[in-house]
């Protein structure tokens, strides 16, 4: 009994995390990408970069969770086929203007989301 209320405990705390995650990469605006530990940092624990790339691989909505807006420490894409190809994600990217560098990673100064929801929100806090 023990063991099971454990497991159904500790599955919560993953749908919990994963909703967090969610909440937050649906925040990233286009034109803007954020890494793993930024996701992690912003849900709270910036141990769980390996966690948000969990969440984001169970992702059970991708029209309204941009996962691909997500890349690694380094600005570099998934070189998985987790959207619908090798390239797939650079090509989401550069359609929602993103900067690459001639390595192929992102260029993270120009891109990196600093966890405001968008530029015009920014703006219009800067402006009161």
């Amino acid at each position: 009994m023990l063991i099971l209320l454990k497991t159904i405990l500790k599955g919560l705390i993953f749908v919990n995390s994963f909703e967090k995650i969610y909440g937050i990469v649906r925040k990233i605006p286009r034109g803007k990408v954020a890494t793993y530990g930024l996701i992690a940092l912003f849900a709270g624990n910036p141990r769980w970069a390996r966690v948000v790339g969990y969440a984001l691989h169970s992702n059970p909505n991708p029209a309204e969770i941009p996962c691909h807006r997500v890349v690694n420490r380094f600005g570099k894409t998934s070189g998985s086929y987790a959207f619908g190809g090798e390239s797939r994600q650079r090509e989401l990217l550069e359609g929602e203007g993103v900067v690459f560098l001639e390595s192929g990673n992102v260029d993270m100064e120009k891109c990196l989301w600093n966890g405001e929801e968008s530029a015009s929100s920014t703006q219009a806090v800067e402006g009161i």
